[in-house]
Order: structure tokens, then C-alpha cells, then sequence
């Protein structure tokens, strides 16, 4: 157990390794980072459902990421994230993780005991009225009813996230370990208001929540861009922010909480309002199944045996996609017409495949439902064991290559620099 406190930095990076053979190449983009003058600490996340489709265990991912932080000189903080976790899956992750994502989405909806409920209408009665909310000019409306709705919504939830966290700090310690609260892989989005409540709720299960996930409007899908109102979402994030520094100021949660964005990865157009929204009060992003993709890139632009077995992943991808789909249907839009057959990708080039897949919607042989169905296709690369790690470790120069520059200039640069991102005028491309 650990005699000090964890702290998570300002800015933090969740970078996914389904493979745990690219740590090195995404430390290398958060030294990139240190160079360009911001300080990014980077977390290693693998969720439980991740782990049983490959086959790996929490302990590769704690392995990998120790291996490149000495091997790259990384003097900073690093951690290990045990992703979207709940009280029946915790305990694989509970030796070789520090970072815990407590996913209570399933919660949500399910009432508290009424009495539980009435306790906590009384003792946060305060809350209702209008709240003026530093640094934004539109003040959180909070009535009764307001209140009431969000308890009945969300107690349940809060109080299932509080018994996984005094689980995890029975067995690391208090301070032993950063806590999040994810609430974003559910129906409907939650408003800023109903966070500041859900916050307060948090704040009275005594949770010491560092980053707090929830649900934003619009559509987070898999490896490709935002679809949505940027506009709307710019509005919200800039109040979610404010009722998180209200919530710090007021209810005695952690100074340094701040949002966690899931799903964050190839998010190109709402990049520059999370920078302008964050870049005081720091944010985690959370990029998970992007440097998967960089592999198969990688794999595809070397040619010869690695564009061949790039080849063969899609053929069983596609051969299985509604398979391979269903785990993900609501993070995923794949319009099955716009899936070449695998004959087809047969006969393409280096750079054909590549130019398909790699997100450039200017491009016009950027294909989205290609890329989402590898971005869920993973597992077709499991099966094949040593065969895919073989190419992984003879291809690792270029595949390096790709998942850094894909890491630092297209997620780093524009989060966290506030950099162009080198697509930022997608417009949407993939609603079209």
C-alpha cells in the first residue's frame, strides 16, 4: 500500500495498447509534448472485455508500460488504467493498477431506496436556486424538481461507484490510486447541471474522484469524428468546467478533478473547444483504440507479408462484422453498402488500403466504415497469435512511426497545444 497520495496531472493522455507492443512510441509522442513545453502524463488504459477478447492479462499492460518508461527515460508520473471497471471485474486489475475508471453506467436509471433518496433531497436543498458559476456569463438553474429527477436518476449509480471504490482502497490504500467516475456509455446525455448534482452526490459517498466521465451530446463513434453540434457541445463543455471548479470550491472533492473524455480519439472538430474550454483547468483524453489502427497502418505501408496480413484481417473482419459489431453497436455507425468486399482489398495496394483507412476525410478514399469495423476488429488479430505479433516486431520502425505522429500531431497537438489539427476543417465529413 502507498504511504502518499496520487495525484493525476493538469494534462493526462489515455493511451490504448490492445497489443502492449506500442508503449514506447506512445511515450514518445507525451516527450514530444514535454519538449513543445506541456506536460502530459500518460495512462495506460485496457478494459476487462478487452483483456478477455485477446486473451491478456491487466499485468501485460502494467509490464509494457514499466518496460518503455525505463527504456525512454521517463521521469515523470505514468499509469495504469483498469478501464471501465465494476465491482464484479476489479479484482484482476487490482495488483497491477493505479487508475480506476468505475463504469456505473449500467446503474443509471435504477432508483435508490426512497429513503436515501428523501436524505439527500434535504441535505442538498442548498443547491436549488440559480448558481452563478465563475468565468462563464449563463448561470445553472437547479429547481426542486430538477434535483429530485437527477437523485431518483442517478443515486443508485453513485452509491454502486462508491462500493467499487471503498473495494480498491481496502486492498491499495487510501490515496493509493486515482478514482473516475464514468458515466458515458449510456442513452442520454447528462446536462451541466445534472453533473454538478451528480458531483454533490459523488462529494457525499466520499469518493476523492480526480476525473469525472460523463456523457456529452452528440456521437462519440469509434475512431472517427465527432457527429454533432460543435457549437452545442462548445457550450456545454464550457459549463461542465465551471460546475467541476464550483463542485471543487464547494463540495470538498479534489482540486485538481477535472473532466474525462471518452472516446476521445480522431474527435478532429471539437478539438479546439476542449483545448480553449481546458486549457486552464487540464482534462484527460481518453484515445484507447487509436494506436490499434496505426498498427494496421503501419503493417499495410510495409508491404510484402505486413500489407498482406492487413489484407487478411479486413477478409475476417468482414466476414464477421455483425459479430465483431454487436459489443459496439451504440459507439458505432457502419453503413454496410460502403464496405468493399474483401476480393477487393485484395487487389489494393500499400497505398490504396492505407488511404482508405488512415482518418483524412478530405481524402476521397477515406472510407469511415472501413476504419470502424477494423477499429472494432481487433479480436480477428487475437486469433492469429504469434502470426500478428511476428509482423508487429519486424514492422516496429514503421508502425512507430505511425502511432507517434498519429498520437502527438493529430490528438496532443490540438488538446493539449492548441495546435491546427492537420484535419481540423473536417466539417463533418463522415455525416455526409
Amino acid at each position: 500500500m502507498t504511504t502518499h497520495t496520487l495525484e493525476l496531472g493538469k494534462f493526462s493522455i489515455g493511451v490504448g495498447d490492445r497489443f502492449a507492443h506500442q508503449a514506447k512510441a506512445q511515450l514518445q509522442a507525451c516527450i514530444e509534448a514535454a519538449h513543445a513545453g506541456v506536460e502530459i502524463i500518460p495512462v495506460w488504459n485496457k478494459s476487462n472485455r478487452e483483456h478477455n477478447i485477446i486473451g491478456s492479462e491487466p499485468s501485460s499492460t502494467r509490464a509494457a508500460a514499466d518496460a518503455a518508461v525505463k527504456a525512454l527515460h521517463w521521469n515523470k508520473p505514468h499509469f495504469c488504467d483498469a478501464d471501465h471497471i465494476n465491482l464484479t471485474t476489479v479484482d484482476r486489475f487490482l495488483a497491477p493498477c493505479d487508475f480506476y475508471t468505475i463504469d456505473v453506467a449500467d446503474y443509471i436509471g435504477k432508483p435508490a431506496d426512497p429513503a436515501t433518496i428523501e436524505k439527500f433531497l434535504k441535505h442538498r436543498s442548498d443547491l436549488t436556486g440559480t448558481l452563478r458559476l465563475e468565468g462563464v456569463r449563463e448561470p445553472l438553474e437547479i429547481t426542486p424538481h430538477l434535483l429530485r429527477a437527477t437523485a431518483t436518476k442517478f443515486l443508485f449509480a453513485v452509491q454502486e461507484a462508491g462500493k467499487v471504490y471503498r473495494h480498491i482502497e481496502a486492498a491499495k490504500g487510501k490515496g493509493g490510486f486515482i478514482a473516475e467516475v464514468s458515466m458515458d456509455e449510456t442513452d442520454a446525455a447528462q446536462t451541466p447541471a445534472e453533473l454538478l448534482i451528480i458531483l454533490a452526490a459523488i462529494a457525499d459517498e466520499g469518493i476523492p474522484v480526480q476525473t469525472i466521465a460523463p456523457k456529452f451530446t452528440g456521437r462519440f463513434n469509434k475512431g472517427v469524428d465527432y457527429v454533432g453540434n460543435v457549437d452545442q457541445f462548445r457550450r456545454e463543455i464550457i459549463l461542465d468546467v465551471a460546475a467541476i471548479a464550483w463542485a471543487t470550491a464547494n463540495l470538498g472533492l479534489p482540486k485538481n478533478l477535472k473532466l474525462s473524455i471518452h472516446s476521445g480519439s480522431d474527435k478532429f472538430s471539437i478539438y479546439s473547444a476542449i483545448y480553449e474550454a481546458t486549457k486552464h483547468s487540464g482534462v484527460h483524453l481518453k484515445t484507447a483504440g487509436t494506436t490499434w489502427l496505426e498498427e494496421i497502418i503501419g503493417l499495410a505501408e510495409a508491404g510484402g507479408d505486413g500489407l498482406a496480413l492487413a489484407k487478411e484481417i479486413y477478409a475476417e473482419a468482414w466476414a464477421h462484422r455483425e459479430e465483431l459489431c454487436a459489443p459496439y453497436a451504440t459507439v458505432i455507425d457502419i453503413g454496410p453498402a460502403k464496405l468493399p468486399v474483401p476480393a477487393t482489398v485484395a487487389k489494393w495496394t500499400s497505398q490504396q488500403y492505407t488511404s482508405a483507412l488512415r482518418h483524412d476525410p478530405h481524402s476521397p478514399a477515406y472510407n469511415s466504415s472501413l476504419r470502424q469495423l477494423l477499429h472494432v476488429g481487433f479480436k480477428v488479430a487475437a486469433k492469429m497469435g504469434d502470426k500478428y505479433i511476428r509482423l508487429l516486431e519486424t514492422n516496429e520502425k514503421v508502425i512507430a512511426k505511425n502511432v507517434t505522429e498519429n498520437l502527438y500531431a493529430r490528438h496532443i497537438g490540438p488538446v493539449f497545444l492548441g495546435q491546427p489539427s492537420p484535419v481540423a476543417a473536417l466539417a463533418h465529413a463522415e455525416a455526409k
